[in-house]
């Protein structure tokens, strides 16, 4: 009699197998999770994001001097997509008028009332003169007359002749007391005539300039170049809508591509580390590939609150040494400061140290035993740490740490 072989047996060993697969840990599993202390040279790096912009740039601005008009409010009707190319007189954008077209309508009407006063004015002197000039004739005839009848009473008595003379000398007196008024009406009517004037011109002035104002609403460019918005004083960019300062009405600006800067902000726990003149590393988030050079050309004395952050920081301006047509103001940079440099220094990846208040160690696997070893550590960028005592190079620690590692014995420093 012949026995079938049981058909559990292959299924066993083959699942023995797998979890035995499954959970030993493989060479490129167990390589990941270590790393060798080595020797190499030490860049002592701060961090930091910052936006790419041109170091010298032409502003794109509407009408100025609007207070002089009391027109305080200027909203961007209209506006070209940020990164067009444009060439010198190409149009940019066009602002509300609202406030501008009711300042023009009361200036047309203060046009037509002096216009009114000044033909008013105009006639009533006319008159007046006219008026002035009929009453001396009238006195001239009046002492004509005198005269004519101090003539005929030569013959009369002595009283009669002495009535005509004064007569005759009222008269004169008269002629002369109205052409006197003659000549203080005329500079009347010229002063009010020059003012009237003056008044007149001065609101044909006021019309054209705000005409003239006007034009000046629909903006357009001051040269050739690629069109960047302007950011208000909050960080935010000029668009449809938005409302521009009639100090400042700067809606874009017209980069020079040939030279770019790298603005960025430092805490303040950093800003200490930082100087004028360190080299910089940069990266562009919009060219992955891309690894640019600069130095910090800038760096700010005084701390600011900026928008969603609890802590002051410090504006860095940091010149890129590198330049591409393909390189756009606005676009993001990523920054690494070289605050200082070492040579031939004990390195460790920085997620392979620990440590509390007191001290800092390591987890050193020696085959199949660890040993937390307790570490003097220096400066730390962010990928390395600098280990000035503790470990020897090609010992090999683990980058997280074991289970039950806590509780290892320490090997201090001696």
């Amino acid at each position: 009699m012949q026995f079938k072989k049981p058909k559990i047996f292959i299924p066993i060993i083959i699942i023995i197998f797998m979890l035995g697969y499954l959970l030993w840990p493989s060479g490129a599993e167990e390589n990941k999770l270590t790393a060798k202390v080595r020797i190499d040279n030490f860049e002592n790096l701060v961090v930091c994001s910052g936006e790419l912009m041109a170091e010298n740039s032409r502003k794109i601005t509407g009408p100025e001097g609007m207070q002089r008009y009391r027109i305080y409010d200027l909203k961007v009707d209209d506006i070209i997509p940020e990164g067009t190319y444009v060439e010198k007189g190409d149009y940019i954008a066009s602002l509300d008028r609202s406030d501008l077209t009711n300042k023009i309508n009361d200036t047309e009407l203060d046009l037509e009332k002096a216009e009114s006063q000044y033909t008013q004015i105009t006639l009533d002197t006319a008159l007046t003169l006219r008026d002035a000039r009929d009453n001396i004739k009238n006195l001239i005839f009046l002492e004509e007359q005198a005269k004519l009848t101090l003539e005929q009473s030569k013959f009369e008595p002595p009283a009669t002749i002495k009535q005509a003379e004064l007569n005759v000398d009222k008269a004169t007196r008269a002629i002369t007391q109205a052409e006197e008024n003659y000549i203080l009406k005329q500079k009347q009517a010229v002063a009010r005539l020059r003012e009237a004037q003056s008044n007149l011109q001065k609101s044909k002035n006021n019309l054209q300039n705000l005409l003239n104002l006007q034009e000046q609403f629909t903006i357009t460019a001051p040269d050739n170049g690629m069109l960047i918005y302007e950011r208000d004083w909050s960080g935010n960019k000029v668009k449809t809508g938005s409302q521009v300062s009639t100090w400042d009405p700067v809606v874009g600006t017209l980069p020079d591509l040939n030279t770019l800067l790298s603005k960025t902000y430092i805490n303040e726990v950093d800003i200490s580390r930082v100087q004028v003149d360190q080299e910089v590393k940069i990266s562009l988030d919009a060219f992955p590939n891309a690894k640019l050079k600069g130095k910090v050309t800038e760096v700010a004395n005084m701390g600011e609150q900026r928008k969603n952050s609890d802590s002051k920081v410090f504006e860095v301006i940091i010149q890129v040494t590198e330049s591409d047509s393909t390189y756009r103001p606005g676009m993001t940079t990523g920054n690494k400061i070289i605050t200082s440099k070492s040579d031939s220094v004990l390195l460790v990846p920085i997620e392979s140290v620990f440590g509390d208040d007191l001290m800092s160690w390591v987890y050193v696997k020696e085959g199949s035993s660890i040993e937390r070893k307790q570490v003097k550590t220096g400066p730390a960028n962010d990928v390395d740490i600098v280990i000035l005592e503790g470990v020897e190079v090609d010992e090999v620690v683990l980058l997280s740490e074991p289970e039950g590692g806590s509780s290892l014995k320490m090997t201090e420093l001696k």
